[in-house]
């Protein structure tokens, strides 16, 4: 049996469906990226839940640890693991007799995975910091001064702009000239001076707004 042949047998459909939905779902963030959006930041942090919650469903979610990394990172994880071990199964159980029932295999690729996620999410936590963006308000950014990471920033598609807030966190935020800008392009230093629609206006920052950033802080 070939590659392809065995990708598409119906016994690793599942898992074979699992690993296509990553694959369309980094070219989706990819494309994404390209335009001065971003598929995770538009997902947002996975949905926070109630630690004294006595719902078993909401304690499941809590012991995988939804909410402690990225929403769309805790997706990718769940589907690559389920893929995996689900191949692996049916790799096994293909060597020893005959591939389970695609049904069966996918319980139990769900039951090797879910520990497996657990564990993965919680090192993930460790490594990865949240998104900034969940820390702060957004309007707590207007005024501070990045620079422009996605550009041109002008009266078009928006770009993006990296910016440090009062913490120290780093945010990459959608941003768009103000209107009396010139464009602003790539690398240029600029100040956020306004946040609509969760898309920041912005102009060149001038060697004399940045000193007196820098003496706020």
């Amino acid at each position: 049996m070939g590659l392809i042949d065995h990708f598409l047998a119906p016994e690793v459909r599942p898992f074979a469906i699992a690993a296509v939905m990553i694959a369309i779902i980094g070219a989706i963030e990819s494309l994404s990226m390209l335009i001065g959006m971003s598929l995770s930041e538009m997902m947002g942090k996975a949905i926070g839940f109630d630690h004294d919650s006595n719902s078993s469903f909401i304690n499941a979610l809590l012991w995988l640890n939804v909410g402690g990394v990225p929403l769309l990172i805790f997706i990718l994880l769940a589907l690559g693991l389920f893929s995996i071990a689900g191949f692996l199964i049916q790799d096994v159980a293909r060597l020893v007799l005959a591939p389970l029932p695609a049904a069966i295999a996918a319980l139990a690729a769900a039951a090797v995975a879910l520990p497996l996620l657990r564990a993965s999410t919680r090192e993930v936590a460790r490594v990865i910091p949240q998104d900034e963006s969940y820390a702060v308000s957004l309007s707590d950014l207007i005024g501070r001064v990045g620079q422009v990471v996605v550009g041109p920033l002008d009266q078009g598609l928006p770009g993006r702009v990296r910016v440090k807030d009062v913490h120290d966190n780093w945010h990459t935020v959608m941003a768009r000239a103000a209107p009396d800008s010139p464009p602003l392009q790539k690398g240029a230093r600029v100040l956020l001076v306004d946040c609509r629609d969760r898309l920041f206006i912005a102009i060149a920052a001038t060697d004399e707004v940045e000193v007196a950033k820098q003496r706020q802080t």
